[in-house]
C-alpha cells in the first residue's frame, strides 16, 4: 500500500461515520501511523464547517489535524497543477482548480489520491487514485 493523500470527499465522509471509509482508515493506520491531507483540504474543510457556525465539528477537525499532517502547496506542486490545466484545458477536459491543486501536491510528493472524485482526478495522466468509499480498497 502507498501512502496516501486524503482528499476532502473521503475525510468528510470519515467524519460523518462512513463504515467503509472509517475501515479504510483504520486498515491504512495498520501500515502508517498518520493521515495526510493537503493544505487546499484543510481550507476547504475549515471554510465550510466555519461557514455552517459548526464550532464543535471545527474542534473535532483540528484535534485531528493536530495528530496527522497538513501537505503545504509549494512552488513545485502549484508548476504541475499548471501543467495540469493547460493539458487538461487543450483537451477541453477542465476540471476545477481545487482539485488541480490537491492534484499537484500528490503528484510532487509520490502519493495516490484518495477520493470520491473518480470523474474528475480520473482525467489526469499519472495521478494515482483509490477510492475509500468503495469497499475493499
Amino acid at each position: 500500500m502507498n501512502r496516501v493523500l486524503v482528499d476532502t470527499d473521503i475525510l468528510s465522509y470519515y467524519f460523518k461515520g462512513d463504515q467503509v471509509v472509517v475501515g479504510n482508515f483504520e486498515k491504512y493506520l495498520q501500515q502508517y501511523d498518520l493521515i495526510e491531507i493537503s493544505l487546499i483540504t484543510y481550507y476547504e474543510i475549515v471554510g465550510g464547517l466555519l461557514a455552517k457556525s459548526a464550532l464543535k465539528q471545527l474542534t473535532v477537525f483540528e484535534d485531528f489535524v493536530v495528530e496527522n499532517i497538513v501537505l503545504p502547496m509549494t512552488d513545485k506542486s502549484a508548476k504541475i497543477s499548471a501543467e495540469l490545466y493547460s493539458l487538461l484545458r487543450q483537451t477541453g477536459k477542465i476540471i476545477d482548480d481545487i482539485d488541480l491543486l490537491i492534484a499537484g501536491i500528490a503528484i510532487e510528493n509520490d502519493m495516490t489520491l484518495v477520493t470520491n472524485n473518480e470523474s474528475h482526478f480520473g482525467r489526469i495522466s499519472g495521478l494515482r487514485i483509490e477510492n475509500w468509499k468503495k469497499q475493499g480498497q
